[in-house]
């Protein structure tokens, strides 16, 4: 029981405006996606010594898009570090043989899984994730 002088307590009938959901976000990360898609496979044709380096810079940036689009509200620095940490975890399976093995099976894997370790792709990775980082949040700025 309350006390006749206590101020009354209210409750809101409402939890305040609700967050808009982001299908433009969303819709820009698949446009980009796919963008990098057809960019890396032209790039995976081409038989110079950029060529492996670029194309695994426009991996992360693709597992960068990916994950905008599962979580459009995430922070970009939190997405960039996801993004290299997949690749990475990717390019260390490559020393077990399993994706060669799977690639074998399926060629049309060779472009998510690789088939050969190599450390120098890490750093690829970490410029592309870091690259796309700066893109997102330029593309970000209010105009």
């Amino acid at each position: 029981m309350t006390a006749p002088d206590a101020p009354e307590l209210r409750v809101p009938t409402s939890p305040g405006p609700r967050p808009r959901p982001r299908p433009r976000t969303r819709l820009a990360a698949v446009l980009v996606a796919v963008a990098l898609v057809v960019v890396g496979v032209a790039v995976s044709r081409i038989d110079a010594a950029f060529a492996d380096p670029v194309g695994d810079s426009l991996y992360a940036a693709f597992v960068v898009a990916l994950l905008v689009v599962i979580a459009p509200r995430a922070r970009p620095v939190a997405v960039a570090l996801v993004a290299f940490g997949l690749c990475t975890l990717v390019e260390l399976a490559q020393l077990t043989g399993v994706p060669a093995r799977a690639v074998d099976a399926v060629p049309l894997l060779r472009y998510a899984l690789g088939t050969t370790f190599a450390a120098v792709d890490l750093v690829a990775y970490a410029a592309g994730a870091a690259l796309a980082l700066i893109v997102r949040r330029v593309a970000a700025v209010p105009r």
